[in-house]
């Protein structure tokens, strides 16, 4: 079975991170987008696991709260200021064409709504 990185991130630009509390990187990629959002000097703000998005779970039928990654406040190519909802997730979570057994598309199905739910509610935002 693979190990994953975990652990508490350490903020080096405070200035910028606009999280409650300290951010908890999951995986080695969250670790990497953790640097490069505290180090990026074309993101203005950013938290990990901030937001709150409810949704109905497609496979209980019950209404749940999803929780985003991160939120990314940053000055695009264009010098213009864009908020955005990310997620870290791997391919055969993403995609049914890069999912390969049953649990994967499970987790393809039940991201998907996810993201449609976090989609509507980055509308109502004005976020990406």
């Amino acid at each position: 079975m693979a190990k994953y990185i975990q652990g508490k991130f350490v903020i080096k630009n405070t200035d910028k991170y606009i999280g409650k509390k300290q951010p908890t990187y999951r995986s080695s990629w969250e670790f990497t987008f953790m640097n490069f959002c505290d180090n990026n000097p074309n993101i203005l703000q950013w938290a990990s696991e901030a937001i709150h998005v409810n949704y109905r779970n497609p496979f209980t039928k019950k209404n749940t709260i999803y929780v985003p990654d991160f939120l990314i406040i940053y000055v695009d190519a264009q010098g213009v200021k864009r908020g955005e909802v990310i997620e870290v997730k791997p391919s055969k979570e993403s995609t049914f064409e890069a999912a390969k057994s049953a649990r994967d598309k499970a987790a393809v199905v039940l991201n998907l709504h996810k993201w449609d739910a976090a989609k509507k509610f980055c509308a109502q935002q004005g976020l990406n």
